[in-house]
């Protein structure tokens, strides 16, 4: 988190932004020089001061990782590629269902989709939202249009409209909670508001933020946001991944045996309303995902 700290030097004052990060060789601290009088609006000097050490700490290492995914997809066979995103989606669609409380099994779930062959004894709620969330990250991954509220409403209305239809595509209208959270969701009568707000901020950044970035940030403002009774987390990796794919970079699953560390990220973004600690948590697991496309210098 990015704070500002002053010296004193001779009586006078100083101001200076300072930002601590965890390195392998250890705790770094960062300062940047702003004056002997605060800047006018010092959210945008944190703002720009956090890009400039993620453009140096994080970026050359998720465009390696789309340069090498890009490369590796030129070389594969259709076959090939068309199986392995087949599998991605299966293994997405039950960490991201099993985070919110599915009891289908990963071997359940891929023999749901893969045969059609649906599991005794398993609710039918999991089943069909299993299904339906397939079904929709597919085809979030043929979309060609830019995201847009139509857009969201359809694919919730497509991951509920058989379990939850009374939901299904529909922004909610009264408050809700996050059970365990300390985190408190937008009073209704803020929603609407703040969809506005999220769509601007999107396309205000889209042109030149880091895409990597953007998409943490799409994942981190719309669960945030909290639009809908239900699925907002399925929804928001959805989001994730749509803009991952939409700028070639590959899609990220967050599994549930990791959503403890998942979990306590966004609650201390959300808790301190600062993006940061999020964003780094988001780099992290991206780049120990697909470390493999890393080249490391020697």
């Amino acid at each position: 988190m990015v704070v500002v700290r002053t010296k004193v030097v001779d009586g006078r004052e100083y101001f200076y932004l300072q930002h601590t990060i965890r390195t392998p060789s250890g705790v770094q601290t960062r300062e940047k020089y702003l004056g002997v009088r605060l800047p006018h609006d010092v959210e945008a000097s944190k703002r720009d001061f956090l890009t400039e050490i993620y453009r140096e700490r994080w970026y050359p290492l998720l465009n390696q990782v789309r340069s090498n995914y890009q490369n590796e997809k030129r070389a594969l066979p259709p076959s090939t590629l068309q199986k392995r995103d087949r599998q991605f989606s299966i293994k997405f669609t039950y960490d991201t269902n099993r985070i919110e409380g599915s009891r289908l099994t990963y071997r359940e779930t891929a023999d749901l989709l893969e045969r059609g062959l649906s599991p005794s004894q398993k609710p039918i709620e999991d089943i069909k939202e299993a299904e339906a969330h397939d079904r929709v990250f597919r085809e979030a991954l043929r979309y060609k249009k830019d995201l847009s509220l139509q857009t969201i409403l359809m694919w919730h209305k497509t991951l509920f409209e058989e379990t939850k239809p009374d939901i299904a595509g529909r922004v909610r209208t009264y408050q809700v909670a996050i059970s365990g959270s300390r985190f408190m969701p937008p009073s209704p009568v803020e929603v609407q508001p703040l969809l506005r707000e999220f769509f601007r901020w999107y396309n205000r950044n889209k042109p030149s933020m880091h895409p990597v970035e953007l998409a943490a940030g799409v994942h981190l403002r719309f669960v945030t946001m909290h639009p809908f009774a239900d699925g907002n987390g399925r929804m928001s990796r959805l989001l994730m991944n749509f803009v991952l794919h939409r700028n070639g970079y590959p899609p990220l699953n967050i599994p549930y045996e990791g959503r403890r560390g998942y979990y306590n990220a966004l609650e201390r973004s959300q808790v301190k309303e600062s993006d940061s600690t999020f964003i780094q948590w988001f780099f992290k697991r991206y780049l120990k995902e697909y470390s493999t496309y890393i080249m490391t210098k020697k």
